[in-house]
Formats: C-alpha cells, sequence, structure tokens
C-alpha cells in the first residue's frame, strides 16, 4: 500500500429523526482494497454519499491528495477524481448501455452524438472486463446482475484515482465475481483507492487489504484484513457471533399437502418447460446460475409476466393468473430481488408500505384507518426488527436493508399462504440476514410455503428443506436438503439439457 490519498476525519450528519454519522473516520491508501462494514442502517453508504457530494456533511474534514475538499456533487467528485458504483441502480432503462455509460460525456461528430464510437468505446470496457454485454442493447432488457456490471463499467470510465464499490457483486454470479476481482486488482496495481462495501465475509478476506467497521453511525475500529478472522469482524458489526450451519434435513412432514403445483410452464425463451410442486410449511429454494430463469419462472407465477402454455394449481385448483392481482387474489405473495421497483414505494411512509397490498381492510367507509394501518405497521417494525425512528418515517430514508423488511412486512400482513422470496437478503448484512432467515423459519413452521430464489449457495444450504435447481430456462434438478452439496447443485446448474 501506498501513501494516504483520502482521509475523512469526525464526519458528522443528521436526518430528521435520525443522526446518521456521528464523528466516523476513514483513510484510504493509494493501492489498497479498503472494505468498509457494518449492518444495514451503520451508515456506511451515506458516509460515501458525504464523501461524493450527494449529502452535505455538518460537521468533520474531508482530505482528498493532500488537499480539503468539499464536493457539492457527485458530478464535482468525480471530476476531482472520485467515483462511486452505487448498490441500487441508477441507469435509464430506455437508454442504450453505451449511451447510459457516456451519459452526460457523449462522444460528439460535429453537433451530433457519435453513437458508433460510445459503442467502441463501451466494446472496449467490456473486453477489459472480459464480459459479454451488447453495447447497443437497451439497459432495461438487462438482468440486474448484467445492469451491474454496466455500473461498474461506467465507474471505470471515468479517470478516476479513488472508486467506492457499494455491495458490487450482490446481483453478480460466481463467474462475474471472480472477474470484477480481477478488474479491481488491476485497478489496485495501478495505485487507485479502491473502497469496497460488502456484507459477503468470504468476499473481505479474499480481495480486501484492510476493514474499517462501523455500527450505528459510529467508527468502531480499523483492521489489517490478512491478521483478523471473520468472528473478528462480526463481533465489531454486531456486538455478537452468528453462525448460520447448513440444514441437514427437511423440516417438512411427510404428509404435507402440495398447496401450489406448476405444470410445464413456459413464459418467453427463459422459461421452459419447468415443473415442481410446493408443499404446505415447506421452503423450496430455486438455485442456478445468473439468467437461468428463476426470477422469470417467479414473474410468470405472480402474474408479472404473461404464461404461453403450462397450468398452475393452488390447493389442488387450477387457477388462471393473468397479473399481480389474480396471483395476490390466490393467497400468493412476490417479494422482488428489485425492491426500489417493484417492492416499495420510497416516497411513502413505513406504515403506507406495509398496508399496501391489501388497503381494502384498512378502510372505514371513504377513509384510510390510520391508527389501525399504524398499529400492524409498528407490530412488524418490531417483530423484524426494523430499524426506523418510526413508522410514519419516509422508506427512502432507511438502508437497502430495513427497505427489504418493509417489503417483508407487506406479505406478511396480506397474510399470503404462499411467498416467493426472490433474493430475500441482497445487499443486506450478516446481523439483517440472521432475522430474516428466522422469520421465514417460523413462517413455515406456522404453515407458510415459501419459494426461495437465491443465488448465494449457502443460503440455498441453509435453508432449503428442497432445491430445484434450473438452467438456461429449464429445470435441470431436484434434490431433498439431505443430500445436497455445493458440488452436485453446481453440476446441475451447469447442465445442458437435450
Amino acid at each position: 500500500m501506498g501513501e494516504v490519498i483520502l482521509t475523512m476525519k469526525e464526519i458528522d450528519k443528521s436526518f430528521p429523526g435520525v443522526h446518521a454519522l456521528d464523528h466516523v473516520n476513514l483513510e484510504v491508501r493509494k493501492g489498497e482494497v479498503h472494505a468498509l462494514m457494518g449492518e444495514n442502517g451503520a451508515g456506511k453508504s451515506t458516509l460515501m454519499k458525504v464523501l461524493t457530494g450527494i449529502y452535505s456533511k455538518d460537521s468533520g474534514t474531508i482530505t482528498f491528495e493532500g488537499k480539503e475538499v468539499d464536493f457539492h456533487s457527485a458530478k464535482e467528485a468525480q471530476d476531482a477524481g472520485i467515483v462511486i458504483v452505487h448498490q441500487e441502480l441508477n441507469m435509464l432503462g430506455h437508454l442504450t448501455v453505451a449511451q447510459n455509460i457516456f451519459i452526460g460525456r457523449e462522444f460528439k461528430k460535429g453537433l451530433r452524438i457519435d453513437d458508433k464510437k460510445m459503442n467502441e468505446e463501451a466494446k472496449k470496457l467490456f473486453d477489459r472486463m472480459n464480459i459479454d454485454i451488447d453495447p447497443k442493447e437497451t439497459m432495461s432488457k438487462l438482468t440486474v446482475g448484467k445492469q451491474q456490471m454496466c455500473e461498474i463499467a461506467k465507474a471505470i470510465s471515468h479517470d478516476a484515482k479513488v472508486i467506492v464499490f457499494d455491495e458490487p457483486s450482490a446481483a453478480l454470479t460466481e463467474t462475474e465475481i471472480d472477474e470484477l476481482f480481477k478488474i479491481i486488482r488491476d485497478l489496485r496495481e495501478k495505485d487507485l483507492g479502491i473502497v469496497y462495501i460488502s456484507h459477503r465475509m468470504d468476499e473481505i478476506k479474499v480481495i480486501t487489504d484492510r476493514v474499517t467497521v462501523m455500527r450505528d453511525g459510529s467508527y468502531v475500529g480499523t483492521l489489517i484484513t490478512k491478521d483478523s478472522t471473520k468472528d473478528d469482524i462480526i463481533n465489531m458489526m454486531v456486538g455478537r457471533v452468528i453462525y448460520e450451519d447448513p440444514k441437514t434435513e427437511s423440516m417438512v412432514p411427510e404428509d404435507a399437502p402440495v398447496v401450489l403445483k406448476v405444470e410445464h410452464l413456459k413464459a418467453g425463451h427463459m422459461v421452459n418447460d419447468v415443473s415442481f410442486e410446493l408443499h404446505r410449511g415447506e421452503i423450496l429454494g430455486f438455485s442456478g446460475l445468473m439468467g437461468a430463469g428463476r426470477t422469470e419462472t417467479a414473474r410468470a407465477i405472480f402474474g408479472a409476466d404473461q404464461i404461453e402454455s403450462g397450468d398452475i394449481y393452488v390447493n389442488g385448483k387450477k387457477v388462471t393468473i393473468k397479473s399481480p392481482s389474480d396471483a395476490v387474489a390466490n393467497g400468493i405473495g412476490y417479494l422482488s430481488e428489485d425492491r426500489k421497483r417493484y417492492g416499495i414505494v420510497v416516497d411513502k411512509t413505513v406504515a403506507e408500505n406495509t398496508t399496501m397490498a391489501c388497503m381494502e381492510n384498512f378502510m372505514n367507509g371513504i377513509f384510510i384507518d390510520k391508527k389501525k394501518e399504524r398499529e400492524i405497521a409498528q407490530k412488524y417494525v418490531d417483530d423484524l426488527a426494523t430499524k426506523t425512528p418510526s413508522v410514519d418515517q419516509l422508506v427512502v430514508n432507511l438502508s437497502g436493508g430495513n427497505q427489504q423488511k418493509v417489503v417483508i412486512a407487506k406479505w406478511l400482513t396480506r397474510n399470503s399462504d404462499i411467498l416467493i422470496f426472490d433474493e430475500p437478503t441482497r445487499g443486506i448484512d450478516v446481523g439483517a440476514k440472521s432475522e430474516i432467515y428466522k422469520l421465514m423459519n417460523q413462517l413455515a413452521a406456522d404453515g407458510k410455503a415459501i419459494i426461495m430464489i437465491s443465488s448465494e449457495m449457502t443460503e440455498i444450504l441453509r435453508m432449503s428443506d428442497r432445491i430445484v435447481v434450473m438452467c438456461e430456462g429449464k429445470k435441470t434438478g431436484e434434490i431433498g436438503i439431505a443430500e445436497a452439496t455445493q458440488e452436485n447443485i453446481m453440476n446441475m446448474a451447469t447442465r445442458e439439457i437435450e
């Protein structure tokens, strides 16, 4: 590691009802990957938004390349050489990949935008990153994982001296993560300073040099990664050690009835002849690589995407699902992997989001019973340990993990019997993960049936009673948890079907 390039000292920041940063310190050196860790709501993303001019600090100093700085916008920070890759995607869906990467700094040929040149430069970036994305593709047509890789390409395209990666691997496959790490190591060799925010402990040990830990908006300490254990870091984050052992046997009674049966489902090119059964009280894991068709299968069952053929049975009765409202009427709830796009309304309160899926239950004549709404929202804030000053707080002011808990509360309020959890712990720290795991197990014990889509193998093995594996739009295998291993799941996830 080289000389110090960035120092943040005694940074303080408050929002209405929330003291988000309480005199936080961070030091980044040239040629290092510096992890920034903490539970959801610890203040990591807020600290980085202060650094990059998205938020103004209340007090403290930022020193960059030996000079005190105070950026007033993300563009000012970018121009100085500090770029952030956000956890939440910020691309414009109607534009092409190349147009998104170079937006605001387009190549010109005379007075006209030179799309050909932008496509060529974007292709060079993707070649350097060793990923296959068409620069001319419309952004909205890409998977969440590929959209994230485009965010990373956009950051790299700037002449950056410090790059902040905020949960960059949350939506990536193992192969994409390997490529990301190669890119990060290449940037480190070029003497860039890298701030790496992640909740994945294994990644931290592999890619980082030092770890700074935050808790409840405060600075806890900084460790040298190679001299620290996983438990050291977790203890600093949450004040306790959390163990998540794999499940060794199914918790589902042998005589548990089938509550959802899907036969020969086809929906677009990503869902091709998929069949499976889901039992009462079961957590059915869906595993596979990015682009396997797991999310598309869930969206078809929920009526978000059109079904071309196949049958769906709920509690033995054949049902027709042409829209999400049909699915909800049949007792199916869906927690999307993209919570901001499909799960919550960020400019509404916690209470309003909690009751959104069953508003008719909270009406008193033509008026909403606000007292009843707040009471049920408070119940789920307590049950899920959601960090919020009150149920009247706007969801936009919550951390990503706490936003996810609000989505879960919405479907629990609806009392759906079949719950589809699509990447339920994406971008969520180990403490919050443990709470959601306990909640899912309790829901299953209470008789709810859960489909859990996850890209984390440890999560699949930790939570599932049975596992369905998909590859390229087809079901390639099914296995009970007692026989499941990472190896046989990965073999099925890469199996080609004739």
